[in-house]
This record gives structure tokens, C-alpha cells and sequence, in this order.
């Protein structure tokens, strides 16, 4: 698969990708249902190097819903992220709260086209890419864009919240 999807609906994020005009271009894999990381899979599977594909994790911050986008290569750092959407502290949301709030299930939560509009912060290593590549809205379908329009499209602050 490649550039916007041709018929068909898509996901919510590729079409808020299509909607804005953007370019990108979707990756298809296939699944390995005993990975232990999505992305990690994601990555070995299209062949990508663990720091150009990016996970998306949600985080309660000061009780408030945060989006942190961090490569698949490193974990959050949940104090750094708190300081970058100006609060105090962090704990990672649960599950059924995040699918819920995005409207994703885990494995495939896109920063992208997500239910409604979460403040958001991704990891600072996206600035020296080319490219990023983020879920497509589902397991097994990535979506490939340049990082100015990743930022553009989910609102986000760019700061250091990636660790390891």
C-alpha cells in the first residue's frame, strides 16, 4: 500500500491525514500475535530501525489524559513528559481509559485522527528523521509521514521524554 488510501474508508487517522492535506504513505504487515511490542514487531516486520518508528502511549498527567509519542527503541520518562505538558505528575493511563479516549485499541492507538483532541508531546529524536512512521489507526498498518507534519496534525510540543 502506498500514498493515500484509494476508496474504501480508511481509518480515522489516514483520513485526517488525507483531510489535511499531507503526504504519507501506509505500510501493511502482518501481526505476530505473540510479540511481546507492537512496535517493535512493527519495526522488525517492515524493516525500520527501532528510533524512526514511534509508539504512542497515554499518560495521566495532573489527572489530565496526555498523549506521549516516543520511539519504540526507548520508554517514557513519565517525570519529563509531566513537565513538558506543564504539570507535576505522571502515571500511565489504563488500558480500556486510553482505547476509550482515542477510540483505538491497544497495539494500534494512532496519535492521529484519535476521538477527541488529547494534548500531546513527542520525544524530541523525531527532529534529525526524515521520516516517522506512527500507527495507522490499527495492528498491522503503519503510516509514514515527515515529522513537521506529524507535529502539525496532532498539536504537539516537542521535548525530550524519551529514556533508555
Amino acid at each position: 500500500m502506498s500514498s493515500r488510501t484509494k476508496g474504501g474508508k480508511g481509518t480515522p487517522a489516514t483520513v485526517a491525514a488525507t483531510r489535511a492535506g499531507i503526504e504519507y504513505t501506509l505500510h501493511a504487515y502482518e501481526v505476530d500475535p505473540d510479540a511481546e511490542s507492537y512496535g517493535e514487531a512493527a519495526a522488525d516486520a517492515l524493516g525500520i530501525p527501532y528510533g524512526q518508528i514511534f509508539k504512542t502511549l497515554l499518560a495521566e498527567v495532573d489527572g489530565r489524559l496526555t498523549v506521549g509519542i516516543v520511539p519504540v527503541s526507548s520508554s517514557l520518562d513519565l517525570k519529563a513528559l509531566a513537565a513538558a505538558a506543564g504539570g507535576k505528575k505522571a502515571r500511565m493511563a489504563a488500558p480500556k481509559d486510553a482505547e476509550r479516549a482515542t477510540g483505538y485499541v491497544v497495539g494500534g492507538i494512532s496519535p492521529l485522527g484519535q476521538r477527541r483532541r488529547l494534548p500531546a508531546v513527542i520525544d524530541a529524536s523525531v527532529s534529525g528523521l526524515a521520516t516517522v512512521y506512527v500507527s495507522a489507526g490499527r495492528r498491522g498498518l503503519q503510516i509514514e509521514l515527515v515529522p513537521a507534519d506529524l507535529v502539525r496534525l496532532t498539536g504537539a510540543g516537542v521535548a525530550v521524554i524519551a529514556r533508555g
